[in-house]
């Protein structure tokens, strides 16, 4: 109707067909947008050593277990977010190959498949000594975009496994970029995770009120110190955000390590397993998954 009230008034073919395709474009655009706004964006912050990428790593293998495509981005200068889903190898990241190959990457490249062909992706960081591994994110971050990653591997879940020691520009790019919908933090009672986890909360609601990312909830995993739950109800209740697993302190984690593997994938049977797959369920719950796909 837009085309043919617009021909009527200017009576040109040639102006008619140049609204016809700006029309097509504008369509396709928009189902673009909302084919892409399907995949659930799920970003997992925490301090450095608290365990996010291990929790991360073992989510991401039980969403696979269930039959869900997952892509993990790893986002910590240490590149080793992904290392239990790739047999204990490490993967070229997105920076060390924009720096190899003057520019020219490919997704071959930095795109590695792991357990169940999990889409296994590290940012990097720069050369030590030299640059911001926050800005390392960023441009890790552009390049996935410019290479069409997310289109091209359609993953129905994608996970960003996020250092939270400082929320800088940088790492908050998965917050403030429109890259994650949800965010999860790794916590335990220990004092510098939850100020971490504070920190963290304190990002999430500064770009709340810009129809960005919102905090979904606390993932504890315990170090059984003194206090440990009341210090993170506390937390909970100060930042507004529910528990929304326990993670105990078990041997299941280390002995899977040592293979290189998740403990969702070394001892599939054991009582930690059974944690995991837990966790990862409650994370698609709470994020409405189900109810949005099938919707």
């Amino acid at each position: 109707m837009y085309v043919c009230a617009d021909y009527k008034q200017n009576n040109s073919r040639k102006y008619t067909f140049i609204t016809y395709i700006s029309a097509i474009k504008l369509i396709a655009d928009a189902c673009f947008r909302e084919e892409k706004s399907k995949i659930l964006k799920i970003a997992v912050y925490g301090k450095g050593g608290i365990g996010k990428s291990t929790t991360t790593a073992n989510v991401s293998a039980a969403l696979a277990d269930m039959g869900l495509s997952v892509m993990q981005i790893g986002c910590d200068p240490k590149a080793d977010s992904t290392s239990g889903l790739t047999g204990g190898h490490g993967i070229t990241t997105v920076l060390d190959a924009i720096r190899g190959s003057a520019g020219e990457v490919t997704l071959n490249q930095i795109v590695a498949r792991g357990y169940k062909n999990i889409l296994c992706v590290e940012a990097g960081g720069p050369t030590p000594g030299v640059g911001c591994a926050g800005r390392g994110i960023i441009t890790a971050f552009e390049k996935l975009e410019e290479l069409g990653a997310y289109e091209l591997c359609k993953p129905d879940v994608i996970l960003y496994d996020v250092l939270g020691d400082v929320v800088c520009g940088g790492f908050a790019m998965p917050i403030r970029g429109g890259y994650a919908r949800k965010i999860f933090i790794v916590t335990s009672g220990e004092k510098m995770a939850i100020y971490a986890a504070a920190n963290i909360a304190m990002a999430v609601s500064n770009f709340k009120s810009r129809g960005y990312a919102e905090l979904s909830g606390l993932i504890v995993n315990s170090r059984n110190t003194p206090d440990e739950m009341e210090r993170v109800g506390e937390l909970a209740s100060d930042i507004g955000a529910p528990v929304t697993k326990v993670i105990p302190r078990s041997d299941w984690v280390q002995k899977a390590e040592a293979t290189g593997r998740t403990v969702v994938e070394a001892f599939p049977d054991c009582e930690m397993a059974s944690c995991y797959r837990d966790l990862a369920g409650k994370m698609l719950e709470v994020c409405g998954y189900e109810r949005e796909r099938t919707a």
